[in-house]
């Protein structure tokens, strides 16, 4: 089976399931929570400076953090599932060399996840949009601040997503994947960071803030490069895995 078949294969495994319109619940519901914090939130003395500068504004819509995990239990859950219903036997039946298989699944999800943090993105912008009439300021952030946080969550979800689809290939069970996600992405790298402090600069959330402009603790392109090195490494451990043991 040709690439071109088995990401199409790929694409409609992914948007043949609720699991989509699962997600994006999630993210009207997050663009929800920020019009929200906008039209009633204040600072300590009353006032709502938090939202009175471009730049303030600006790491308010950033959502690339946010993408970054929400598309790490997408991928996730998109691969572990077809362990556990047993959908990824005829796949590797179809395309006996499996590293074909698993590069179009990891090429599906990672686009997958890319529009899943956009769309996330658009909709927390558009939210805090509409919600600003509320207050005295109007949407500051410039043409071109929009476009750099679209795109930081654009590739932190596309590389999350892989990140989740390497730790789903490895663990094979819904369960365990969003577990594994979980650890890996929210309670490790805090313990990590206590223990060695100059981590924290390269944590993912960390790095998908300075992709989308609202942090400086690295430059941009060692920023894009670690997060691609947190997705590759999983991907590639899951890789391996799927090669050397048997399907189920």
């Amino acid at each position: 089976m040709t690439i071109r078949r088995l990401l199409r294969s790929e694409f409609r495994k992914l948007t043949s399931t609720k699991m989509p319109l699962a997600f994006l619940g999630v993210l009207i519901l997050f663009a929800t929570i920020n019009a929200f914090i906008v039209i009633a939130g204040t600072d300590m003395d009353g006032s709502k400076t938090f939202i009175s500068t471009a730049a303030d504004q600006q790491s308010l819509v950033a959502f690339a953090s946010n993408g970054f995990i929400l598309a790490a239990l997408f991928g996730a859950i998109a691969v572990s599932r077809e362990y556990g219903h047993h959908t990824v036997i005829p796949t590797f039946l179809a395309s006996p060399r499996r590293h074909r298989a698993v590069g179009a699944q990891l090429g599906a999800v990672a686009i997958g996840g890319g529009v899943l943090s956009l769309v996330g993105t658009a909709l927390t912008m558009g939210a805090v949009a509409l919600a600003l009439p509320t207050t005295d300021y109007g949407f500051l952030v410039s043409a071109a601040s929009v476009a750099r946080v679209l795109g930081a969550a654009t590739f932190a979800g596309a590389t999350g997503a892989v990140l989740g689809a390497g730790i789903g290939a490895i663990v094979r069970t819904v369960g365990g994947a969003v577990t594994g996600t979980t650890l890996a992405l929210v309670i490790v790298p805090p313990l990590v960071v206590q223990l060695a402090s100059e981590t924290g600069s390269w944590m993912p959330n960390v790095l998908a803030n300075v992709v989308a402009g609202v942090g400086t603790d690295v430059s941009t392109p060692a920023a894009l490069g670690a997060l691609a090195a947190w997705a590759v490494v999983p991907a590639a451990i899951g890789l391996v895995a799927v090669q050397r043991r048997d399907v189920v």
